[in-house]
């Protein structure tokens, strides 16, 4: 199966994550994406962890992601 149509093929969670922190920084994105992972105490360490759990939340990541990304 090919993944030529993913435009996140290849990219970890961490990498995203760590490339919208540096972008957007954790007050903007608690404000694009309403997590609490984002918005106390937030970390890359526990906000993967709750990403990786959460589906719904980490879809609205990836989808954040792309939409800076273009």
């Amino acid at each position: 199966m090919t993944q030529a149509n993913n435009p996140l093929h290849g990219i970890t969670l961490e990498a995203i994550l760590t490339e919208l922190v540096d972008k957007l920084g954790w007050e903007e994105m608690g404000r694009a994406i309403d997590i609490k992972c984002f918005r106390q105490d937030p970390s890359i360490k526990s906000s993967l962890k709750f990403l990786r759990k959460t589906p719904w939340a980490r879809t609205k990541v990836e989808d954040l992601y792309l939409q800076y990304k273009r």
